[in-house]
């Protein structure tokens, strides 16, 4: 006689795994929205264009646009575009009416010199920071002042600059100083709020990882499993793959910083320690395998 058959298992419904779904979905939908509008947030702030200065028919215009700061040198990239407007300029402002000469601040080096009647190109000048150290990445910040005075013919000319930033790294605070004919402006400097949250979100990863592993690494030593291979290469790739993992890190963070010492050293040391205590564990278990038998309770009948 065959043995009777298995009933069939009851199938589950579509609706009864909606509880689970829905709450999945509404998470999804809250991250991107969020994500959505810190985007949109740095985007706008990158757009938008600081004017400074006079507003006179007969002026001249400076385009001043920050293209990289090099945190590490302590100094900013700033691309310059001079358009004299009004009786000072000709052929639609492409060139000036007489000799100009652009000053610029004690933190800008080197001022910029326009010969009369040639046509006008874009200059890099380079701005020196203060009051910051990269070694405080991602929480650095730096201060410095443009300034730009015009003379053309000998005689000064009123200015007006028209500040923006192209540089995804950070975000730049720029404040207006009063001035007559010339055009200042004060900068602040900070990371930007993307590169603050995937730093902070590396220490989390940092951590999370050195701890699955100092979890590991007591599971098998208390369990006396002695040498599991596959579980010493988790751990010897974690901790080769944790460099890795920091050297992704945006603007590219010297040695020492407080990711380092917040997180990345702290990770890699608990890491290295967990994977030698488990390899020493191990082979001392399987050269003494009667050494790390349980003993039997008293009246218990010998195996």
């Amino acid at each position: 006689m065959a043995p009777p058959s298995d009933p069939p298992r009851p199938r589950r419904s579509g609706w009864a795994i909606l509880p689970v779904l829905l709450p999945i979905v509404v998470l999804i939908v809250a991250a991107v929205s969020v994500g959505s509008w810190l985007q949109l947030t740095e985007r706008q702030a990158v757009d938008a264009v600081h004017t400074v200065g006079s507003s006179a028919a007969d002026r001249v215009d400076v385009d001043a646009v920050v293209q990289r700061v090099d945190a590490t040198a302590n100094e900013l990239v700033l691309r310059v575009w001079v358009t004299p407007r009004g009786a000072l300029g000709e052929a639609q402002g492409a060139a000036p009416v007489a000799d100009l000469s652009l000053q610029t601040s004690g933190a800008t080096l080197g001022d910029l010199e326009f010969t009369a009647h040639e046509r006008l190109a874009t200059r890099d000048v380079q701005v020196a920071l203060t009051g910051g150290s990269v070694s405080d990445y991602p929480f650095d910040t730096y201060e410095t002042d443009i300034g730009f005075r015009a003379q053309m013919g000998g005689k000064q000319v009123p200015v007006r600059l028209l500040f923006s930033n192209t540089e995804t790294l950070f975000s730049i605070s720029a404040k207006p100083t009063p001035s007559r004919q010339e055009a200042v402006v004060a900068l602040g400097l900070t990371r930007s709020g993307s590169l603050l949250v995937f730093a902070v979100f590396m220490m989390v990863v940092m951590w999370a990882l050195a701890a699955s592993v100092l979890l590991g690494a007591w599971y098998l030593t208390t369990r006396t499993e002695g040498l599991v291979w596959p579980a010493l290469a988790w751990m010897a790739a974690t901790l080769f793959a944790l460099s890795a993992f920091r050297n992704t890190a945006p603007g590219t963070p010297p040695i020492g910083c407080v990711l380092d010492w917040s997180a990345f050293l702290w990770a890699e040391t608990v890491i290295a320690l967990c994977l030698i205590t488990v390899v020493i564990t191990g082979v001392r278990t399987s050269l003494h395998p009667h050494d790390t038998q349980p003993t039997p309770p008293p009246g218990a009948p010998s195996p």
